[in-house]
């Protein structure tokens, strides 16, 4: 049902790759609120995805840009700006890549040219977004940006490697950056730590789906689905948050804050007896 929650704004949203990722689900709740927006995505996530059916049901434009060149940013900014006929309100970055989790390379094993890829694609895209927006002078006042991110960032997990440091990195960003535009326009700048998720990227991960079962039964609401996140990110991108920034905002069910669930302890002491 939509509350107009978004109505006469606009924005830009990456990462969508098919119906199971994050930002597909926020790009259609976004149209659904009354948002207009610019989809964007790798040329090679592109070919792989389904991005044109989408687009054609929010009745957005696509502007292709690689993440980690600033020429395609500038270009998807100001195209984007163009297209919208105006400044932006909202920016999502679902932006995440590890060849060393797609290779399966263990944490003491890890290819340092591809961990700097990691970094350079999953973090620090988020700088330079942000920068180019700067430079451009693209954002509206209060407008609003959110990054996907996971407690990985400030806990150690088996076989996360090489993106544990890039969510924390992407985190550490999105506190200087807020801190920055929030002085410069008032602008807001957030990360959001979802539940494991079943989507393309999070069962690519070894050992995903006992995870995903662990979280499930840690959690006092369970693991929460893609849609809530979703719903989640439009409330951050509305007026109803206009002084949350430089915030990484837990959207896990009560994971992050739990020690044990019966659940788990009554597992542990059936595995026992």
């Amino acid at each position: 049902m939509s509350n107009n929650l978004l109505a006469g704004k606009v924005g830009i949203i990456s990462g969508a790759l098919d119906e199971r990722s994050i930002a597909w689900k926020v790009a259609l709740k976004a149209h659904e609120q009354g948002a207009r927006f610019v989809l964007t995505n790798a040329p090679l996530a592109m070919r792989l995805g389904e991005i044109n059916g989408l687009a054609e049901q929010c009745g957005a434009t696509i502007i292709p840009a690689d993440a980690t060149s600033m020429e395609d940013l500038e270009k998807l900014f100001s195209g984007a700006q163009e297209q919208l006929g105006g400044k932006l309100d909202f920016v999502l970055h679902s932006i995440g890549m590890s060849n060393n989790i797609r290779k399966g390379k263990a944490y003491g094993d890890l290819n340092y040219e591809w961990f700097q890829k990691t970094i350079d694609v999953s973090a620090m895209s988020l700088h330079k977004m942000l920068a180019v927006a700067e430079k451009q002078d693209a954002f509206n006042e209060w407008g609003s940006v959110v990054a996907l991110s996971y407690i990985a960032a400030q806990r150690a997990f088996l076989d996360y490697t090489d993106m544990t440091q890039a969510k924390a990195m992407l985190e550490s960003i999105a506190r200087s950056y807020g801190q920055r535009l929030g002085k410069l326009k008032k602008v807001r700048v957030n990360t959001l730590s979802q539940s494991p998720t079943k989507t393309s990227a999070g069962t690519g991960i070894s050992g995903f789906d006992a995870f995903y079962d662990f979280a499930d039964k840690m959690s006092p609401l369970g693991n929460a689905p893609a849609e809530a996140c979703a719903d989640f990110c439009i409330a951050l991108f509305s007026d109803l948050t206009r002084y949350v920034t430089m915030q990484n905002l837990m959207h896990d069910g009560g994971f992050s804050t739990t020690g044990i669930s019966q659940e788990m302890a009554d597992l542990m002491v059936k595995a026992n007896s």
